[in-house]
């Protein structure tokens, strides 16, 4: 399963982590994985395009690991962006269900507020 936590701390975001596998098909086949890969690496190449956003990226070796950490106030196209990321990971987990994805929005404190754990 995918489990992706976006962090907001009042009503900014501060970033996302994703973990996992969706174990919907077979590795290189698995439409879930793709859709969430697709979201979220367009939704940091957008922010560096498109944004003068500061932020930082872990990703882990096998590709199940995924950090986004935004800092500063986001200017209104980053918070476009992040919007659209969560529009289109909660339509996933709604179409295919939580047994492939969780998308959880947790509310947090302080600039630096996300941690690999």
């Amino acid at each position: 399963m995918i489990s992706i936590t976006v962090f907001r701390s009042g009503h900014q975001y501060r970033g996302f982590v994703s973990k996992g596998h969706a174990g919907f098909a077979e590795e290189g086949y698995d439409i879930i994985c793709a859709a969430v890969s697709v979201l979220t690496i367009n939704t940091i190449n957008s922010m560096e395009q498109f944004t003068d956003e500061k932020f930082t990226v872990e990703q882990g070796e096998d590709g199940g690991y995924l950090k986004l950490e935004l800092s500063g106030l986001l200017s209104e196209k980053a918070e476009l962006l992040m919007n659209s990321l969560v529009l289109g990971l909660q339509t996933i987990e709604e179409n295919y269900g939580s047994k492939y994805i969780r998308v959880h929005i947790s509310d947090c404190q302080g600039d630096h507020p996300i941690s690999r754990s």
